[in-house]
């Protein structure tokens, strides 16, 4: 496949699944969403870098766009769909950070050690819980 084709496919995938993770986030209970998480790829696959780096770019390029404009909880879960729809087992983490007056809530995903998204900020949050499994 040319890598023209494979970007346009990584981009239709990202902006179905963020419309498709904005959705569930609104109308769905939020238990019956993490427990969709927290369930484990069907099989694993290993040595899967230049995926993991393709879904981390389509991702990042479909939610800026001004007709998506999705926030950071439907951005991790549509990359852990797409993750785990490629057996590469990852964690969704949610987190919170203190400032004064306010609290603020943040949401990353992992594989292994690596922040794929959401990772620029995420230094700065405690992690509350991740879904997912260990990877």
């Amino acid at each position: 496949m040319k890598a023209t084709t494979s970007r346009r496919t990584y981009l239709r995938e990202a902006a179905l699944m963020l419309v498709l993770a904005r959705l569930a986030v609104r109308l769905m209970p939020m238990s019956r969403i993490l427990k969709w998480a927290d369930r484990p790829p069907r099989r694993i696959r290993r040595f899967t870098c230049d995926e993991r780096a393709w879904v981390a770019w389509a991702i990042d390029s479909a939610a800026a766009k001004p007709w998506i404009a999705a926030p950071c909880l439907p951005q991790a879960l549509a990359a852990h769909a797409m993750l785990r729809r490629r057996g590469i087992a990852s964690r969704v983490c949610l987190g919170v950070a203190g400032v004064p007056d306010q609290i603020m809530a943040h949401a990353w995903v992992e594989v292994g050690e690596d922040r794929i998204i959401g990772g620029a900020g995420a230094e700065a949050f405690t992690r509350l819980a991740a879904f997912g499994g260990p990877c």
